[in-house]
């Protein structure tokens, strides 16, 4: 098997290593041939660039350090040289990844739960690739499972910073203030029985004014 598995295992890591083409345009590339770190975001913003990175940077070296597994055997799989291509390619893809990281957090600058979730998210990222190597003691089941689980890990994220994006982008609502209530008119004051008989008195002593007039 070995002599089948070097060229595949040399094909692979040339393709995992290898420098982009036109690296200066981290997203946006005329096609997938010419875009090697964001292969699914072509033409899309440099936050797509950046959560695709995430995935596909993160799957290339999980395939380098599989073939290294298959060629040497999980024990001996860190032996000596047998991991270099492995950390080759961990080297590679954090730099690779850096640059459109950072070009997404400028992206989401004006949202602060953005900018934090994509911190959470490149650390997520770091921890998982940095820690492909095979666990003592560890089953076959339980490898695969441990290098496969970051995935759910990343969706759960991408999809939270999704969520405060479209939340930033929403109009602010305007506060809505209830209408003052009008004030009652004041009533005039009940007439009294002593103003009563004062308007009589009046009336009368007008009366009587009158009629000494004539």
């Amino acid at each position: 098997m070995r002599p089948v598995l070097v060229p595949i295992l040399a094909a692979v890591f040339a393709a995992s290593t290898a420098a982009p083409v036109h690296a200066d345009m981290v997203g946006g590339n005329p096609g997938p041939a010419h875009n090697y770190v964001c292969p699914h975001a072509d033409g899309k913003t440099p936050l797509d660039c950046y959560l695709d990175a995430v995935q596909h940077l993160y799957r290339m070296c999980v395939n380098v350090k599989s073939i290294e597994i298959i060629e040497f055997g999980y024990e001996k799989s860190t032996e000596g040289t047998n991991g270099a291509k492995s950390e080759s390619c961990l080297d590679k893809q954090k730099q690779n990844i850096e640059k459109p990281y950072r070009a997404a957090l400028r992206e989401v600058a004006k949202s602060q739960p953005a900018v934090d979730a994509l911190r959470h998210l490149q650390q997520t990222w770091l921890t998982a690739i940095g820690d492909l190597n095979w666990h003592a003691g560890e089953s076959d089941s339980d490898y695969k499972a441990r290098v496969a689980k970051p995935y759910g890990e990343f969706d759960t994220r991408i999809a939270a910073i999704r969520s405060d994006i479209v939340a930033a982008q929403a109009p602010a609502k305007k506060p809505v203030h209830a209408a003052k209530p009008k004030p009652k008119p004041k009533s005039k004051p009940a007439a009294t029985a002593h103003s009563v008989a004062k308007s009589k008195r009046a009336a009368k002593t007008d009366t009587t004014s009158e009629a000494g007039k004539h």
